[in-house]
């Protein structure tokens, strides 16, 4: 268990290292988080989709009740953060809208209101008029969808700032070299050994390296956590801060793709995203791209007009079963945090109060002991 003074090193310094190292600082330990480029993995090409709703599953039935706890402990968690860092997160809670493209599109959002009820989520199916009322920019075509008030957004790039001056504040140290290598004697997780040959030494190590989770060197094999990395490309829009093409965020479906579109304040818009196994190539592909503006130039005509600001690809951990693991290993002082796939963003607040429950306290809480690395054995 972790008592206050005790060393805590956090590899990995992506949304998940960031938020845990912040909160365990601020339960009082000294923490050191490992990470050449904190911040700028995965969790710079997110879209920050607070989405558990229109994302559920009725085969992944336990990740979507994950999901919709860390959406509750949401506003409370982008309240901390800002009082913590004096920084915008940019939580934002106007609903999401499901839009269809054709009649197939449609009827799959038909069976996604199905598992809605049958998991007692909240959405309401709306038709194209309806849709068109919410976001007057859709395409005439769009043959209406679902309304979804609870999922929400938040700025994952803000939310990265936030958190480097909020863990900053709490006396959270930022090491810049890689990680080689954790130090494990005789069963237990020593510390780690830093690329440039020295070593740290900590009571507890909590690995969040997202998709490297799993090739760090000193790791056993009963201990490794089978993280594999997606890749994903992203793409930032811009136009006119005073006139924003959407109001809410929009998931749609295109003939079978999906896309979606992500309002920012100042007139940014986030589209994404693909879905590549593709090994750690984090290139950006021309028909990814293309694939991408002409799914939402179909649903949105109007994105045609706006600026395109940046691409980028990062690479998803995921795991095989799409959930993230996390908590104990077998190497005593070894916790995992890690396999978010796309949800690390909305998983974050979970995760930390997870992982901050078991060094204080010796055990998960309940909502997570689902999701620990012993479901793979």
């Amino acid at each position: 268990m972790l008592n206050a003074g005790d060393d805590v090193v956090v590899v990995g310094g992506g949304v998940i290292g960031l938020a845990v190292s912040w909160r365990l600082a601020a339960d009082g330990a000294r923490v050191t988080v490992c990470d050449p480029e904190p911040g700028r993995g995965a969790s710079w090409a997110a879209a920050g989709m607070l989405a558990p709703i229109t994302e559920a599953s009725r085969a992944e039935a336990p990740l979507t009740r994950l999901g919709m706890a860390s959406a509750r402990r949401w506003p409370e968690f982008a309240r901390a953060v800002h009082d913590d860092s004096d920084l915008d997160v940019g939580f934002r809670d106007e609903g999401t809208l499901a839009v269809a493209y054709d009649d197939d599109d449609r009827r799959a959002f038909d069976e996604l209101h199905a598992v809605h009820l049958a998991l007692g989520l909240p959405s309401d199916r709306v038709g194209a008029r309806e849709a068109r009322r919410l976001e007057p920019l859709l395409s005439p075509r769009i043959r209406g969808g679902l309304w979804v008030a609870g999922d929400r957004q938040v700025d994952n790039r803000a939310l990265v700032a936030a958190l480097l001056a909020a863990g900053s504040r709490r006396g959270v140290r930022l090491e810049g070299t890689r990680v080689a290598r954790l130090c494990v004697e005789a069963g237990r997780c020593r510390g780690v050994a830093l690329a440039d040959g020295r070593a740290l030494g900590a009571g507890q190590v909590v690995l969040a390296a997202g998709s490297w989770s799993g090739l760090i060197d000193g790791l056993p094999d009963d201990a490794r956590p089978p993280v594999r990395p997606v890749k994903g490309e992203i793409l930032r829009l811009r136009g006119a801060a005073d006139d924003p093409v959407l109001a809410h965020t929009v998931r749609a479906k295109v003939q079978g793709r999906d896309v979606y579109l992500v309002p920012r304040r100042g007139g940014e818009l986030v589209v994404g995203a693909t879905v590549e196994e593709a090994g750690y190539d984090t290139r950006v592909r021309a028909g990814g791209v293309l694939d991408l503006l002409q799914a939402a130039v179909t649903v949105l005509p109007a994105v045609a007009e706006l600026e395109l600001d940046e691409v980028i690809a990062r690479l998803r951990p995921a795991s095989p079963d799409n959930a993230p693991i996390l908590g104990p290993t077998p190497v005593a002082g070894l916790v995992l945090a890690t396999g978010h796939h796309r949800n690390g963003v909305l998983l974050t607040p979970v995760t930390v109060d997870a992982v901050s429950e078991l060094l204080n306290h010796g055990a998960l809480p309940e909502v997570a002991a689902p999701f620990t690395l012993a479901r793979f054995r």
